[in-house]
């Protein structure tokens, strides 16, 4: 079974770097499992890695859609599968890093999800009737469906709540037990991690370093551009809020308290997609270096580091 190195965490915990650094030293090639990530023109929020970064290992799967484009879980299976396939065929390692819990386990165990085609006469008749009769309209009929899609789907956000109907009406049962074929790869997966307070101070240094490196004028770009804060991409952590802050709708300090409190509780969810005591992962303290968790690698996967 061909090797595969899966890289997860919390966000700022360093994912991005120790991926690039893994890389380096075992001849991998990064594959991007960050839902975020994936968006071209959203760089500085999202933590996207730097073009230099980009440029001395191979990069997947990031900056390559729209944010006003649909994505899915079933695209980002097919295309993260390719991508390993074609690392191999190069026989190098495949090192998936990112923080989206969804993709990762969807990808490790094999999710086998059916896909639903867009219906355009059905899209169109639901985007009419929610210029017609007002979004909280559409977003009612999600909750009598699909409560559970409904209650993670903010009413404000047409083309989202439009899809989960998409879906509702397909017939495809999403509360059912999801269908697994353990992939064909032989997975190490490195947990890096921090303690609590220490990860929100690494946060807040973050978001500094962020709006000084000119986040509010990629969002205020992106606004330019047309991609409003209805979008699912804009959704993302600090997109909103600057939206607003742009917008006159908070002030700077604000805006920059929230987008810290919000990520301290992003960072919180995603330690319940990656369980501190989850047998299966291999749990590292980044506060110790990296120096072990490399050695831990460089022992599973049997190649000698470039060193």
């Amino acid at each position: 079974m061909k090797k595969l190195l899966a890289v997860v965490g919390p966000t700022a915990v360093g994912k991005s770097d120790f991926a690039v650094e893994a890389s380096r030293k075992f001849d991998g090639e990064v594959i991007n499992a960050d839902s975020r990530q994936i968006y071209r023109h959203l760089d500085i929020g999202t933590g996207k890695p730097t073009l230099d970064e980009r440029h001395s290992v191979p990069h997947h799967l990031f900056d390559f859609v729209d944010p006003d484009e649909n994505y899915s879980l079933v695209l980002f299976l097919k295309q993260a599968r390719a991508a390993i396939s074609d690392v191999h065929a190069r026989n190098g390692l495949p090192v998936l890093v990112g923080g989206t819990g969804q993709y990762v386990w969807a990808l490790l165990e094999g999710w086998q999800v059916p896909e639903v085609f867009p219906d355009p006469e059905t899209r169109q008749l639901l985007e009419d009737r929610a210029v017609s009769l007002g979004p909280d309209a559409l977003h009612a009929e999600l909750a009598t469906l699909d409560p559970g899609a409904a209650k993670n789907i903010d009413a404000r956000n047409v083309r989202r709540v439009v899809r989960a109907l998409e879906v509702a009406y397909s017939g495809l049962d999403r509360r059912g037990p999801v269908r697994k074929s353990p992939p064909p790869y032989d997975v190490l997966i490195v947990g890096l991690t921090l303690e609590r307070a220490a990860l929100y101070d690494r946060i807040d240094t973050r978001v500094d370093a962020m709006m000084e490196a000119g986040w509010p004028s990629e969002v205020e770009a992106l606004l330019a551009r047309g991609y409003g804060p209805e979008l699912s991409s804009m959704s993302s952590v600090g997109y909103a809020e600057l939206a607003r802050l742009l917008q006159g709708e908070l002030s700077l300090d604000e805006a920059v308290q929230k987008i810290k409190y919000r990520t301290h509780r992003f960072a919180r969810s995603q330690y319940a997609w990656f369980r501190p005591d989850d047998g299966r992962i291999n749990w590292f303290d980044v506060a110790d270096g990296t120096d072990m968790v490399l050695n831990h690698v460089r022992q599973w996967a049997g190649r000698a580091p470039w060193e």
